[in-house]
């Protein structure tokens, strides 16, 4: 197994990067030490690009398996922490010790543990991990040394190479029932989540804690939000004069994913009034509706689960 790849992070246990706590946690004085999956093979239980990071006080965020091989790592964190040495660390099925602490998943996994420093460009990290921005970082697996720029080797066997990008948003119009539920699972889920709906009484941070509130007619918030090709659009107002404008705007942007909450006979009315607005039908032949699998569901939980359920699987080309 080598120890050089590609990796890039893609959402994870919040909404926040990983490296954006490790920057605030550095800039705020503890001590840090990082941990990046460099390197996977077979049924690895996170993918390479994976962070997870740990502070003196053992405060830790992020995942590198998803708890197989966590114990492990924190120790040589606390190691590195100590002596300000980095390690590379392997674990396989066929480790004795890997399957001790429980990597009985058929893969192999290599994670670079490190000590937040110098040689680490931890703020334009974190900066990559914003909307707008992006940007890889390759690391030197034989001395340690990050460069805030893609190698002109990638493919050396030594060298790791970190993609960065902003985490997958779900734009919710519509600060219904429904939408609670969206919202917190997305969280859950990693994704960014917007909800916009100008009715004051029901886009308060009390019905909606943690999330970015627009209180601001849908189709000029829309305007305002960028919609590139991380962006999903979920309509749930159930009301044509913020359904339609909402719509039209999110079909002509990137959005990745286009719903809109009624029955078929709903979604029909709905597209022919989009098409007499001068919407293109290929274009509203993108909107997901009824949105969500059908599961069946019918309580806002069940629905919201079906929701986010077809989002996932359209961001994985499920």
């Amino acid at each position: 197994m080598t120890a050089g790849g590609i990796g890039a992070w893609e959402g994870g246990e919040s909404t926040e990067h990983p490296l954006r706590v490790a920057a605030r946690w550095v800039a705020a004085g503890r001590e840090v030490a990082l941990a990046t999956v460099v390197s996977t093979w077979g049924s690895a239980p996170r993918p390479q690009g994976s962070v997870m990071v740990t502070d003196s006080a053992g405060r830790v965020v992020g995942s590198v398996s998803g708890g197989c091989v966590e114990a492990a790592v924190l120790e040589a964190a606390g190691r590195t922490l100590v002596t300000g040495h980095a390690e590379l660390l392997r674990f396989g099925v066929a480790d004795d010790h890997a399957l001790g602490i429980g990597l009985a998943c058929g893969g192999e996994i290599s994670v670079w543990v490190e000590r937040a420093g110098p040689d680490t460009p931890l703020a334009s990290m974190a900066r990559a991990t914003e909307r707008g921005r992006g940007q890889s970082f390759t690391l030197d697996l034989r001395t340690g040394v990050w460069r805030d720029a893609a190698s002109d080797d990638e493919d050396h066997a030594d060298l790791f190479v970190q993609s960065l990008r902003p985490p997958l948003r779900i734009v919710v119009i519509g600060a219904v029932h429904i939408a609670q539920h969206l919202a917190a699972m997305s969280h859950a889920c990693g994704y960014e989540v917007v909800v916009v709906d100008p009715r004051t009484t029901l886009a308060t941070g009390e019905r909606f804690p943690g999330t970015q509130l627009l209180q601001s007619w849908p189709a000029d918030a829309l305007e305002q939000l960028d919609l590139d090709r991380r962006t999903a659009v979920v309509v749930l107002t159930h009301d044509p004069k913020f359904d339609d404008p909402a719509l039209k705007t999110a079909l002509a942007s990137e959005a990745f994913y286009v719903g809109a909450l009624g029955s078929q006979r709903t979604q029909d009315r709905r597209n022919e009034r989009l098409v007499a607005r001068g919407v293109p039908e290929q274009d509203v032949l993108r909107i997901h509706g009824p949105v969500g699998f059908d599961l069946g569901a019918r309580t806002p939980g069940g629905i919201a689960v079906s929701i986010l359920a077809e989002i996932v699987a359209e961001s994985r080309g499920g």
